[in-house]
């Protein structure tokens, strides 16, 4: 009973935390909350997020307050056609000591922080965004045969421009799917524009404060492991992700007909861990059929693809989730 009270005091101060964290971070980045907490639930949960939208919505804004408020040394590497692994990585030189031995040396590259900012990353090539991969998973890396720990903890928010844009590469299924979420930077609406443009324009600029420490985030995403999930939502996160895949028995005919391949495990376990952190903001102890509701389209859509067909016709896939969203949640209703 006291390990039990124990957890929930804990809870309830880290929820005071972020609060607090929030506040900081909305002083810099005005409005979008839906998308400050998708951010911060990518990091509570230890892992990356994916910013999708068109230039000058505040993406680059919104990932530099989140290195100050977190406290984590943070930065940021712009993707350009011409980025080659190694400038992400950093690589192995000849160096000459004073007794004239010759031995290589490994140089750091800017991989080597705990908050990376990938910006624009679908403008570099498919083997520059690939040298991401063991990072994201393993955090660490291997150059010249040699593997090399990342600091701890270890996070990338990559900001992306829609596809349709000129100069842009898809990102690879595989590391696409290391992401934890998909978060979709939308325009700010009128009232929010306006608080922009009074907030940004004149001599004094809001600035954010630091709120946690780095041992102290890290505490904090081992909290959001140990919060309690309810058998239902459970059982709703495995109907769910199972309901996405067109070859599973029972799919529904708009997943059948539409969908060319549908999420793994992963996807399931980013929600067990998403619908946690979402909570947590919200200030309640356990996730609900809700949150798994709220976060089934940023977890799914990017490990999700429609078939040709579907994409000729136009059909999105925000909305082929959607409707396997309420089918699940009214069949687990009458159950």
């Amino acid at each position: 009973m006291s390990d039990t009270a124990d957890l929930v005091a804990e809870i309830e101060a880290l929820g005071g935390k972020l609060a607090e964290a929030k506040a900081s971070i909305t002083k810099r980045f005005i409005g979008q909350e839906q998308v400050v907490d998708l951010v911060l639930s990518a990091i509570l949960c230890g892992g990356h997020g994916l910013l999708v939208g068109l230039p000058g919505l505040g993406k680059t804004r919104l990932v530099d307050t989140l290195s100050t408020v977190l406290g984590l040394d943070g930065k940021r590497v712009q993707f350009t056609p011409d980025l080659m692994p190694a400038d992400i990585l950093g690589s192995e030189v000849l160096e000459t000591g004073a007794d004239g031995a010759r031995a290589f040396k490994f140089i750091e590259g800017p991989i080597f922080c705990q908050l990376l900012m990938a910006d624009e990353i679908n403008r570099a090539s498919p083997r520059t965004q690939s040298a991401l991969l063991q990072a994201m998973q393993e955090k660490s890396v291997t150059v010249a045969g040699a593997a090399h720990d990342l600091p701890a903890p270890f996070h990338v928010l990559a900001t992306q421009n829609p596809i349709e844009q000129e100069g842009t590469y898809p990102l690879p299924e595989a590391q696409l799917d290391r992401f934890l979420v998909q978060i979709d930077v939308p325009y700010p609406d009128r009232d929010t524009e306006r608080d922009i443009l009074i907030a940004t324009t004149g001599s004094d600029e809001a600035e954010a404060s630091a709120v946690f420490s780095p041992a102290e985030l890290i505490a904090a995403q081992t909290l959001v492991r140990r919060m309690p999930v309810g058998e239902t939502v459970v059982e709703l996160i495995l109907d769910l992700v199972r309901a996405c895949r067109p070859d599973e028995p029972g799919a529904l005919e708009i997943v059948r007909e539409n969908v060319g391949w549908g999420p793994g495990p992963r996807a399931a376990q980013a929600l067990m861990l998403t619908v946690r952190a979402r909570a947590l903001l919200d200030g309640r102890l356990a996730p609900s059929a809700d949150d798994v509701a709220a976060l089934a389209v940023p977890v799914l859509t990017h490990r999700m693809a429609l078939s040709f067909a579907a994409r000729a016709r136009g059909l999105v896939l925000g909305d082929v989730i959607g409707e396997v969203v309420r089918d699940v949640t009214q069949s687990e209703a009458a159950a």
